[in-house]
């Protein structure tokens, strides 16, 4: 499939389809060992703001990490 397809094919795709696909590639081949941006500490600073706030709502750590790896790495 050519670039151009590719791009084709997500421009048809439902937006947040699209954007889930977009993290999974930007997780799986993005610059994890550049710096954060800005925009990207504020993001994590309100999130750990808000998780400190309401405990309550947060999940064990073991309990995401299933989630994630059914979700991404289900045939293992």
């Amino acid at each position: 499939m050519s670039r151009t397809e590719i791009l084709e094919e997500l421009r048809r795709m439902p937006e947040p389809e699209r954007r889930e696909l977009l993290e999974t590639i930007e997780m799986e081949f993005g610059d994890s060992d550049g710096p954060l941006t800005p925009e990207q500490t504020a993001e994590l600073d309100r999130r750990a703001e808000r998780a400190l706030a309401h405990p309550e709502r947060c999940r064990p750590l073991a309990e995401v990490v299933a989630d994630i790896q059914k979700r991404f790495r289900p045939n293992q």
